[in-house]
């Protein structure tokens, strides 16, 4: 079986910063494409950012600027900085992963999430 597990989240004030981190575990013999969702109160699950193997990263539009999502291949981890947090940003933020698993297939798996919250 593989895990994700995200950290990082908590309560920031507005114009602060987070590093969110997500971490792999488990049978794991490579990661394809790694991402970033998130889901705020009353909204549907969006797409912040991807990123590959190969470290090639896309974005989202609305994300594009205060986001930069990166990832460690060793450690089966990815990461999303966000900077200048905005009220709006408060979010259950979601890592997914496309894992080579014990099957011998790509799966798709999923974090359980960390709440994010920027208030003052």
């Amino acid at each position: 079986q593989v895990q994700l597990v995200e950290s990082g989240g908590g309560l920031v004030q507005p114009g602060g910063s987070l590093r969110l981190s997500c971490e792999a575990s488990g049978t794991v013999f490579g990661i394809n494409l790694m991402s970033w969702y998130r889901q705020a109160p009353g909204n549907e699950r969006e797409l912040v950012a991807t990123i590959t193997r190969s470290q090639y990263t896309d974005y989202a539009d609305s994300f594009k600027g205060r986001f930069t999502i990166s990832r460690d291949n060793a450690k089966n981890a990815v990461y999303l900085q966000i900077n200048n947090l905005k009220p709006e940003d408060t979010a259950v933020y979601t890592c997914y992963a496309d894992v080579l698993d014990y099957t011998s297939r790509y799966r798709d798996y999923w974090g359980r999430g960390t709440q994010v919250t920027v208030s003052s």
